[in-house]
């Protein structure tokens, strides 16, 4: 079974190791863009992906 990873924003070491879970967000890019809002705050926990998820 594969680790949910947290606490750690390195891309390439996660991508690498296959013992982790990774979900791609990609697809919250393009709803980003269309809010037409100057800021977007995350409010999210402590290690909660908020590194890996821009």
């Amino acid at each position: 079974m594969k680790k949910i990873i947290y606490g750690n924003s390195n891309f390439k070491k996660i991508k690498i190791d296959n013992n982790y879970l990774y979900i791609d967000k990609t697809q919250f890019i393009e709803r980003l863009e269309n809010l037409n809002e100057d800021f977007v705050i995350f409010l999210r926990p402590r290690r909660f992906g908020k590194s890996l998820f821009l």
